[in-house]
């Protein structure tokens, strides 16, 4: 939006930093922020309005602890805390879910990760996902930052939901303005024959939310095409072959390379999101490399997503708002 464009450009200068746009639709580098001294208030105005035009910013060579982290992810909102974290976590700070790829997935379940990945991965789309999407209010932004990467491979993407929703034709449009989904945490995943400890851990913590197809940005009023591949299950009121067709073909316009930005990591890199507006692409190219990939996500509090029509998400099943 040309008045997000401008704000962003005014509040960038004011602050004395360099916003450097790296894709045509979403995505760009900040310079000239140390996010560990702590950046003051004119900088802290100026990320905020970076990631709601660009909705991805990366920044690079920063220098950033874990207490560093939480204190930054503090300026944008109250960090998420997780009831359950990985076991590479660091237990002194709850705000901080650490992932250590092989090292934290290797053997969870009892299956190799690889195999685990296959088992949930059920079509070509199904790693793209925002945060925590099957929860009733899902988190408002993550800001993930690298510690050590492999040299080549790992690299995460981005998309932009609301230019593609934009790019929908109108009568398109006009039809999913008005539709709901059930988000649901496991779905597609193929049980192994017999004992299937995954499909216990879904059962023992499900969560399902019901959300609006198309929801309003609380703070840009864009409208965002909320899909999927990892939590949306079933369009409401659809049959499932018309929902299925549906979902496929709006993942497919969600994700066309025009709407999308790749990000090269490389230790001391951080990438700061607005989860509302995005669904992004975990690596799958370097579970083959024997090189360590170590990252941590603070994510920040969200709101209850609403509809064009102005109805709110709501809760099915373990994922009550404000309960984390």
């Amino acid at each position: 939006m040309t008045t997000d464009r401008a704000l962003a450009e005014r509040t960038a200068r004011t602050a004395g930093i360099e916003v450097r746009p790296v894709a045509g639709h979403i995505g760009a580098e900040i310079h000239g922020v140390d996010l560990a001294g702590g950046p003051d208030d004119a900088a802290v105005a100026a990320i905020r309005a970076a990631v709601l035009r660009w909705k991805v910013v990366f920044f690079r060579g920063q220098r950033l602890d874990h207490a560093g982290h939480v204190a930054l992810a503090r300026r944008f909102g109250e960090p998420v805390v997780l009831p359950r974290r990985g076991k590479a976590s660091p237990p002194e700070f709850p705000e901080i879910e650490t992932t250590a790829d092989r090292l934290e997935l290797g053997g969870r379940f009892g299956m190799e990760h690889d195999e685990w990945l296959r088992r949930r991965r059920h079509t070509l789309l199904r790693g793209w996902h925002c945060d925590h999407g099957a929860r009733v209010d899902p988190p408002a932004a993550t800001i993930l930052r690298a510690e050590t990467v492999p040299p080549y491979g790992g690299d995460t993407t981005w998309s932009n939901l609301a230019a593609a929703y934009a790019g929908l034709s109108a009568p398109m449009r006009s039809f999913v303005d008005g539709l709901r989904a059930e988000h649901r945490l496991g779905v597609g995943y193929q049980p192994r024959p017999g004992d299937d400890a995954y499909v216990r851990h879904l059962l023992d913590h499900q969560i399902a939310s019901e959300h609006p197809l198309v929801r309003v940005h609380p703070v840009t009023g864009e409208r965002i095409l909320f899909v999927n591949g990892y939590y949306v299950e079933q369009i409401t009121g659809l049959s499932r072959a018309e929902s299925r067709a549906v979902l496929e073909m709006l993942v497919e316009e969600a994700t066309r390379p025009e709407y999308t930005v790749r990000f090269r990591w490389e230790p001391g890199s951080v990438a700061f999101w607005d989860n509302r507006a995005t669904i992004h692409l975990a690596p799958s190219d370097n579970a083959h490399l024997d090189f360590p990939r170590v990252m941590h996500r603070v994510m920040i509090a969200g709101e209850v997503p609403v509809g064009p029509d102005g109805r709110p998400s709501r809760p099915l099943t373990g994922s009550a708002p404000g309960r984390w």
